[in-house]
């Protein structure tokens, strides 16, 4: 389905700033339907003046639609809808008595003109599915006084405002709970959701008829609540805003809600405002116990690495004292292997997810086999290319290859005394991610086959990467006539 903007550029003469303009109306698109029990269709003007074309639509959550199938990227020549050519050449709110018949279902058709800068660029049509009307109750009454004041703002153009999008995620929905307010911040309808939101709060009497502004100041705390002016611009309905609030202590221990306002002006002059509420106290919950269970992983990521490096740590104290040159090579190694590991661990103890950067793992690898890898030569590590971020399941395994890779190299390729350098290099192309580690080294023997090597590092590599990672390793002669050895790996 095609955007607005997209619908916008490719047919219409609206410039950028037109286009803002109808933006920051689909921002309050659901909450105009809702409050109209209608569905919406924005109609842009033909650049060529022979109709329009339907740039978007809203059904309503709070009554049945009026249209089953999507419309939006759909041309009307001129003449077909008639209300929509009358609202756009009129520059007023068109209606008519009777209704339009769409697959039997009667539909109550109006046409608002959009307004900006004192010229009319698009027509918002209104259409109610007219099945099932009844008597209005209070709730609705206030509902549709609420989208006309709206309609006849967006008609004169006091509607949108500059920076009315929402800054929460989970912003207030009309069904949430909804209030009016008159000029004066003085709550003159509550429907019963916003009620009930406020005995959250620890309100024991009625809304209507209080001061919203003095009535939350009495119920939240200070450190519970945004700064005065924000309050005072939000609950007195002035400015077009959301803020969030929560009550401790009493009955409404813990409670947290989103507020919204939207002021009403159809006129130019300020009447009042829509009031939105949501309890978000659920939410907030469990916002908190995701931050408490991610501390907790983080904390056992610390205390596994701390593990790790006592056991490498005993290791290395029992090679130093064994006798066998073979049996100290040997756990020396299993150090490294575990310090390996140990690394990873102490990178996802500071991330905040369960991801990391591998570039900075793979550089402290690096460091350690210039340090401690080679007894017999002198090597450094240069890294080319970026591993990104992995998730932890990729980076453990991962991290013991290419330590494993680049230690091999440093101690079986190059002769005692001697010196070189060995490249670190990676390239992600998608979803794969290439790893190679070559040297400058005496390159691999004669007739040497992978299937048949019988390495305790390259059966550890091998294994790694075919079983852990589903990758592929190889090994061959690089450029420079040493090894190079390639892994390749789907990721994330």
């Amino acid at each position: 389905m095609p955007s607005l903007s997209a619908i916008a550029r490719r047919h219409t003469d609206l410039d950028e700033a037109d286009i803002a303009w109808l933006q920051l109306i689909q921002a309050d698109w659901q909450v105009i339907a809702d409050l109209s029990f209608a569905d919406l269709v924005l109609w842009l003007p033909d650049g060529a003046g022979e109709g329009f074309w339907a740039g978007d639509q809203m059904r309503p959550t709070t009554g049945p639609t009026a249209y089953v199938d999507d419309i939006v990227g759909t041309f009307v020549p001129a003449g077909r809808r008639t209300l929509v050519d009358a609202a756009y050449e009129l520059g007023r709110i068109a209606r008519e008595g009777d209704p339009e018949w769409r697959d039997e279902v009667p539909v109550r058709v109006e046409a608002i003109p959009v307004r900006r800068n004192g010229r009319v660029i698009a027509v918002i049509s209104r259409n109610t599915n007219l099945l099932g009307v009844r008597t209005p109750s209070h709730l609705e009454i206030n509902y549709l006084q609420a989208a006309s004041d709206l309609a006849n703002m967006i008609a004169s153009g006091y509607f949108p405002t500059e920076a009315q999008r929402s800054d929460h995620a989970d912003s207030p929905r009309v069904g949430d709970g909804f209030l009016r307010v008159d000029a004066e911040g003085r709550v003159i309808y509550a429907s019963p959701n916003a009620l009930s939101v406020y005995r959250k709060l620890g309100l024991t009497g009625d809304l209507t008829g209080r001061i919203l502004t003095d009535l939350t100041r009495d119920l939240v705390p200070p450190k519970k609540r945004p700064d005065e002016e924000t309050l005072s611009a939000v609950l007195g309905g002035r400015a077009h805003r959301d803020t969030e609030l929560g009550a401790s202590g009493g009955p409404g221990d813990g409670a947290s809600l989103i507020v919204r306002a939207i002021p009403l002006r159809p006129k130019g002059e300020h009447i009042g405002a829509i009031i939105l509420l949501r309890d978000v106290t659920d939410l907030r919950r469990r916002d908190r116990e995701l931050v408490t269970k991610d501390a907790t992983i983080r904390e056992i990521h610390h205390r596994v690495k701390n593990n790790l490096q006592t056991v490498a740590a005993l290791l290395r104290l029992q090679a130093r004292r064994i006798g066998s040159p073979e049996a100290a090579s040997a756990l020396e190694e299993a150090v490294r292997r575990v310090g390996s590991i140990a690394i990873v661990h102490e990178t996802l103890s500071q991330a905040v997810e369960e991801t990391v950067p591998f570039d900075d793992i793979a550089d402290r690898l690096a460091r350690l086999v210039t340090d401690v890898g080679s007894t017999t030569a002198q090597v450094r590590v240069r890294r080319e290319g970026s591993f990104g971020t992995l998730v932890s399941e990729i980076a453990t395994p991962l991290a013991m290859v290419v330590m494993e890779l680049m230690q091999n190299a440093a101690e079986h390729g190059y002769d005692a005394g001697g010196s070189g350098e060995i490249v670190l290099r990676a390239e992600r192309h998608g979803t794969r991610l290439d790893v190679a580690v070559e040297d400058d080294g005496r390159g691999l023997p004669e007739g040497f086959d992978l299937d048949a090597a019988t390495s305790l590092g390259l059966s550890i590599v091998r294994t790694l990467v075919e079983s852990e990672l589903g990758g592929h390793l190889a090994l061959g002669h690089s450029a420079t006539g040493g090894t190079r050895a390639g892994i390749s790996l789907p990721v994330e």
